[in-house]
């Protein structure tokens, strides 16, 4: 029998079939993928470039606040009797801390969406939700009989003394000195004497 393709592979061993054979699929293979492999390649020369809407990330400074743009570190008070500091900022975060003293003051020290990181006077703190701090100065008070002064001068009538830990009001500061509200009681305290403001911040 002769005169057609079928004979023509016969005098070849079944080995050969089977490697003539992949040999023509992979040339095939080839063909297709230089073929596509042209369009993607017109294809992206062609096709004009996405633009996306997405705003560039915001930039925060060491000493701002991504969130307020206030200034960092800067001091608050507990708004009520009770907040809970979480180790990350948001409720799935375990609570590490849980500050008792309405009107304690805290420093924040970081921000993060609704988020602050704040701690007290002894560094003890974490993540609380915004809701529980207030704009409202307090200090407390870290020298143990601090003398309350009827003016911001070391000569002048001392008017009342406070235990250590004594939480008051402040109603305004010098460089120096801070105008408090302790239990009722009204007068000029040195800076050195409490905590929840800073040593140069002027407060009216």
């Amino acid at each position: 029998m002769s005169g057609n393709g079928t004979d023509a592979l016969r005098g070849i061993p079944e080995g050969g079939k089977m490697k003539r054979l992949v040999g023509l699929l992979a040339l095939l293979g080839a063909l297709q993928g230089t073929t596509l492999l042209a369009q993607d390649t017109a294809a992206s020369e062609t096709d004009p470039p996405v633009v996306t809407d997405k705003p560039p990330e915001k930039q925060c400074q060491p000493d701002i606040g991504c969130v307020t743009n206030l200034p960092l570190p800067r001091y608050v008070s507990l708004k009520g009797s009770e907040g809970n500091a979480r180790r990350g900022p948001g409720l799935t975060h375990r609570i590490d801390w849980v500050f008792t003293r309405a009107g304690m003051p805290l420093k924040i020290t970081a921000e993060f969406e609704n988020w602050r990181r704040v701690e007290d006077f002894e560094g003890a703190g974490g993540w609380v939700h915004y809701s529980l701090l207030s704009g409202v100065r307090s200090a407390l008070v870290t020298l143990d009989m601090a003398e309350l002064h009827d003016a911001p001068e070391d000569g002048s009538t001392v008017v009342a003394q406070a235990e250590l830990g004594v939480i008051g009001r402040i109603l305004e500061c010098s460089p120096t000195w801070c105008r408090v509200s302790l239990e009722g009681t009204r007068g000029w305290i040195r800076k050195t004497a409490i905590w929840g403001v800073k040593d140069d911040e002027l407060v009216e």
